[in-house]
């Protein structure tokens, strides 16, 4: 049993050291913005997330 937990964990590790590497090891190293407000081509076609409509809609009284 203690072998399988000791396998589990350094697996997760080796992944979570795997997915960081770009933001661990390079200097201003940040993780990518995947939300909708960051993708330009989104906001060019006048997409936004909910709360930036439930915003825009808010002002607009």
């Amino acid at each position: 049993m203690l072998k399988i937990v000791l396998l589990t964990l350094m697996i997760v590790g080796i992944a979570v050291l795997l997915l960081g590497v770009k933001v661990f090891f390079t200097k201003d190293g940040r993780f990518p913005n995947t939300h909708v407000s960051g993708n330009k081509a989104m906001r060019d076609r006048g997409i936004f997330c909910v709360q930036t409509q439930d915003r825009m809609e808010r002002n607009k009284k």
